[in-house]
């Protein structure tokens, strides 16, 4: 494994075009969008202009609802390259019709164009999320997302004022020429999209939307994690579109600032979110990092308070249009800028791994189905904000801030569901604290943990948070044996349930209890999963590695599967080894300590004993480049010591 930046990926031919293409088409979507907008503003007669406002954004949801189910089995079912070009093509034919609309200033023509654009827009989404898993490995998931969701977000701002700017030209033809262009342009970046396998061409069509759509979204409960992450992802729309739609009626009623305040807001969200999500690569160590969503949504639910709260203590502006100097003269004003920014920033670092895991756990035969069951919900969670909206303005008379209050309650009390149903998202931050900011960790030989298939880690055990710390690092899920007293201590227990860890006990604690976790274990790895060990079965109580026990041997001899050793080293010393009973004595030592996890070379069952395995982990502890100033011993000869017991 090699690390790379994110933006090696735009280098790249399976990802570049890809990405050009959703960036134009995201773009272009925005750009006829405002001017739509604007158009019917100030073209229309006022008792008309929140009718068709409403309608409008109607017709735009409404094929997320009736074509996203046919849209998933079509991207399941063909080449995705050839149908993000036939997409592209009709982009282009409607922006023709569009041309048609402005020229005839026709606002019933241009509001059908933009249900066609929705309709374009929702068979694209699941071709879209279904290409990444495809051409990007797990290592890139995170990155290829987080450039996905920054482009889109900035190409929405762009979007929006390129469009505004051009429809206020006294001439159809600017707006018509722009996003005629930007469609070809789509379509001439999807040209160079490389193949792709169809995941399940023997998928049947079914035309009858309805059904279809019922189908469809009765897949998605299957994977409890996947189910939850998608409403995790919805939930964000929700969100995000109380606080977007609000933006211009905020600037103006609450603010007192004109439409380029307005703009000033989007744009620090959008440049917020933007940062968020392109951090997220850097902050994941390059993997899946589901840790990352409970600090998103501490960071939202944070922010957006202060944003009610600043705006709630906002002096009376009355309608007093000003500009955006006017307005930075407030006192408040900054922290509105920055709060609108930062709830961007954690908006990224909480949705991106959520598609990562969506497109990573879910079966990749239905990915593209999974993706359009996921648009649907998202419709329906927007329409919902929408109604929120229009019952806490227009029938309860609250203002905007009391709007923002109510939705970040709602989003409190949504995170805390998620996350006390499904654990492991805040069992995967404890494991990411640890090795971000806890530790430092240095690791190398993870590539030699085989990428599929089962296979059995053995390691050294130092602390309490060697799992945590292996967790931290190895990329693919992994199931941890640990004694039943640390199974049951601390309060953890959910936890690690949440983690699916097996717990032991000695033969003469309870031999029922070892039988079943020697069953566990061998379910485990008939199912394919990767279960790690730490055959000391204690603690170091001196920092050096102690003997194996026999267990390992009983495993290979049950299921022969590949053994992968690993060395921890450095940790020795920290508050959770056992180096001192006084913990004031640990902490200063070891926080933000260097810790390497070494990982050697797959051993064939066959080979496997635990005096050779653990030879074999005091080998890598010997190769580690951090020295441990508290242990004073050397490690013994592990070559003279085991040999003879090999």
């Amino acid at each position: 494994m090699t690390e790379k930046s994110q933006f090696q990926l735009l280098k790249e031919r399976r990802f570049l075009p890809f990405f050009l293409t959703q960036f134009f088409g995201a773009f272009n979507d925005n750009v006829f969008k405002n001017a739509l907008v604007i158009m019917i503003a100030f073209r229309v007669a006022d008792d008309q202009v929140d009718i068709l406002t409403n309608l409008a954004f109607g017709l735009f949801i409404l094929p997320f609802f009736l074509f996203s189910a046919f849209g998933g089995q079509v991207a399941d079912k063909f080449e995705k390259s050839v149908l993000m070009r036939r997409v592209k093509i009709g982009e282009i034919t409607i922006m023709l019709l569009a041309s048609l609309g402005f020229y005839l200033n026709s606002i019933p023509l241009l509001i059908f164009v933009l249900f066609l654009m929705g309709a374009q827009s929702t068979l694209f989404g699941p071709v879209k999320y279904g290409y990444l898993p495809e051409k990007l490995s797990n290592y890139e998931l995170m990155g290829g997302n987080g450039l996905v969701e920054s482009s889109t977000f900035i190409s929405i701002l762009l979007g929006t004022i390129l469009g505004g700017i051009l429809i206020a030209m006294d001439s159809f033809i600017p707006i018509s020429v722009a996003v005629i262009s930007f469609a070809v342009m789509g379509y001439l970046s999807a040209r160079a999209i490389p193949l792709c396998e169809a995941a399940d061409p023997t998928i049947k069509l079914d035309f009858n939307l309805w059904r279809a759509t019922v189908k469809n979204l009765k897949i998605l409960p299957e994977k409890k994690v996947v189910f939850l992450s998608v409403l995790g992802i919805s939930w964000f729309w929700f969100f995000g579109s109380i606080f977007l739609a609000q933006m211009p009626n905020f600037s103006r009623t609450v603010l007192g600032g004109n439409e380029h305040v307005v703009t000033l807001l989007l744009t620090m969200f959008s440049v917020g979110i933007g940062l968020g999500s392109l951090v997220c690569e850097k902050l994941s160590g390059r993997r899946v990092e589901i840790g990352l969503v409970p600090i998103g949504a501490i960071g939202l639910a944070w922010f957006g308070f202060d944003l009610y709260w600043v705006s709630s203590q906002w002096p009376d502006a009355g309608l007093q249009n000003l500009g955006i100097a006017a307005v930075m003269q407030v006192s408040g004003a900054y922290r509105v800028c920055i709060d609108l920014a930062m709830i961007g920033v954690f908006g990224g670092l909480y949705i991106v791994p959520l598609y990562a895991l969506v497109q990573e756990r879910s079966d990749p035969n239905i990915v593209s189905r999974i993706i359009a069951g996921n648009n649907i919900i998202n419709a329906i969670f927007m329409v919902v904000a929408a109604v929120l909206g229009m019952v806490v303005l227009g029938v309860l008379d609250w203002s905007i801030p009391q709007l923002f209050l109510i939705t970040v309650g709602l989003h409190i009390v949504v995170s805390l569901y998620i996350f006390t149903i499904v654990p492991e998202f805040i069992l995967r931050l404890v494991a990411w604290f640890l090795v971000s900011l806890v530790y430092r960790v240095k690791y190398k030989g993870l590539e030699k943990i085989p990428a599929e298939g089962p296979v059995v880690l053995v390691c050294n055990h130092v602390a309490f948070v060697d799992p945590a710390i292996v967790m931290g690092r190895v990329r693919r899920p992994t199931k941890f044996v640990m004694h039943h007293k640390i199974y049951n201590k601390f309060g953890m227990k959910l936890l690690f349930n949440a983690a699916k860890t097996i717990p032991i006990a000695s033969a003469k604690e309870d031999p029922e209890m070892m039988e079943a976790a020697f069953a566990s274990v061998k379910q485990a790895l008939e199912e394919g999963d990767v279960v790690c060990i730490f055959p000391e079965g204690r603690l170091t109580p001196d920092g050096q590695i102690g003997q194996f026990k026999k267990g390992i041997e009983r495993i290979m001899a049950e299921t022969p599967v590949p053994v992968v050793p690993m060395a921890l080293n450095n940790l020795w010393g920290s508050m959770f080894s056992r180096h001192s009973k006084n913990v004031l004595k640990r902490i200063p030592r070891k926080f933000l300590a260097k810790v390497e996890l070494i990982v050697g070379d797959a051993i064939p069952p066959e080979k496997v004993s635990a005096d050779y395995l653990r030879q074999l982990v005091i080998e890598l502890k010997n190769q580690a480049e951090i020295a441990n100033p508290l242990s004073e011993k050397q490690l013994p000869d592990a070559a003279s010591k085991t040999d003879s017991n090999a």
